[in-house]
Parts: structure tokens; C-alpha cells; sequence
């Protein structure tokens, strides 16, 4: 009869976790007979910095400079209801085969159950189905980019 540990291989996990901010992996999963170990981390959020304004020229008079308008923070488009999330980690291909031609075109109607884009996973390729039918208002990701799972791929109303 094989005997179970008792107890959690701490070890193996903080050299998961080594792993992880080596690789900058978001998570790893080892799994050996009945023992499992997923060790996972939040990616970094990444905040883009204010684009300055460029110098005025120095003849100028400082009344005819115009301060920047403030923007009003553009809606994330994870927030949006009618964006498709990932439903796995892995990359984005949004044709099915190189130089092919893509699934979806902004502007494009689709249907409910279309594929939209495939995300290969595990050396798997899985196909991305559309939610819903409607039109492609916005294409949110690149070809061969790396995607995490809940981030937002395309935008159909």
C-alpha cells in the first residue's frame, strides 16, 4: 500500500512561486498521482502615463497657449456588456491559418455561434464562438497575442 503525505510540500511551492516571477507566468499547475498544485498570481496592472503636451513655440504670447481639454476616461473594454471575454489563457489567432484570411472584419455582421477567432492553448486550437448575433464593432486584440482568461477579445452589438 502507498502511504499519503500528510501535510503540504512547502518547498515545491515556493519553487512554483520562483518559477512564476522568473518566467513571468501568471500560474502554473503540476499535478503527480493524486496530488495536485496550481500556484497563480494576478497579472500586473498596467497604467499608461498622460501623453504631454508639446512646447509651444517661443514667440508665442502665454495667452495663445491652450491648456489640454480634459478627456474624459475612456470605458474599458472589459466594462463594455457586448465584449466577448476569453474564456481560457492562451494566444490569439484571428485567422485560421497563417496568411489566411481572418475570421471577422470590424463591421462585419456575425452570428450566434460563428467562430471569431481561435485561441490556442496547449498546443490545442480552440475555436472562439460568438455569443450572440449582431456586428463587430471592434476587433480589441492582435493576431498571435497573448490573452489572459476575462480579458476582452472583440466587441459585437
Amino acid at each position: 500500500m502507498s502511504e499519503k503525505k500528510s501535510g503540504i510540500d512547502k518547498v515545491l511551492i515556493r519553487d512554483l512561486a520562483n518559477i512564476l516571477n522568473d518566467t513571468d507566468l501568471t500560474e502554473i499547475e503540476i499535478e503527480q498521482d493524486d496530488l495536485r498544485i496550481r500556484v497563480s498570481r494576478s497579472a500586473p496592472q498596467y497604467v499608461q502615463a498622460p501623453v504631454m503636451a508639446a512646447a509651444a513655440p517661443v514667440a508665442a504670447a502665454p495667452a495663445a497657449i491652450a491648456a489640454p481639454a480634459a478627456a474624459a476616461p475612456a470605458a474599458s473594454p472589459r466594462d463594455n456588456k457586448n465584449a466577448v471575454p476569453a474564456p481560457m489563457v492562451g494566444t490569439v489567432y484571428l485567422s485560421p491559418a497563417p496568411g489566411a484570411r481572418p475570421f471577422i472584419e470590424v463591421g462585419a455582421t456575425v452570428k450566434e455561434g460563428q467562430t471569431l477567432l481561435i485561441i490556442e492553448a496547449m498546443k490545442t486550437m480552440n475555436q472562439i464562438p460568438s455569443p450572440r448575433s449582431g456586428v463587430v464593432k471592434e476587433i480589441i486584440v492582435n493576431d498571435a497575442q497573448p490573452v489572459e482568461y476575462g480579458e476582452a477579445l472583440v466587441i459585437v452589438e
